[in-house]
């Protein structure tokens, strides 16, 4: 079993970047294939970036490609999101998931494959 805990959530003006961070719990970390997702106010939650348990393969969805960056620390049981030019539509609560994956280079784009949630951090971008 895996526990997630966000971090580094916060209210920032439009341009400036920020870095999520996603501590897990348990020895097995380096199982889990991991994704960001966010939702925004009345909105569907939605795919943000994902990564593989090797962390050789990432995916982003197309709003966020070539500002955000997906990436992982194995050794610390982490997963981070730099994300950078922030813009208004980026407003949302953030979750860090955990999906358990038998290849090494395995990734998800879909919130099905993922056993494990945590409890979100809220981004805020003002203009």
């Amino acid at each position: 079993q895996v526990q997630l805990v966000e971090s580094g959530g916060g209210s920032v003006q439009v341009g400036d970047s920020l870095r999520l961070s996603c501590a897990a719990s348990g020895r097995t970390f380096s199982r889990y294939a991991m994704g960001w997702f966010r939702q925004a106010p009345g909105k569907e939650r939605e795919f943000v970036a994902a990564i593989s348990r090797s962390g050789s393969s990432t995916n982003y969805a197309d709003s966020v490609k070539g500002r955000f960056t997906i990436s992982r620390d194995t050794a610390k049981n982490a997963v981070s999101l730099q994300m950078n030019s922030l813009k208004p539509e980026d407003t949302a609560v953030y979750y860090c998931a955990g999906a358990a994956a038998t290849m090494y280079s395995t990734y998800y784009t879909r919130e099905g494959p993922y056993n494990y949630w945590g409890q979100g951090t809220q981004v805020t971008v003002s203009s």
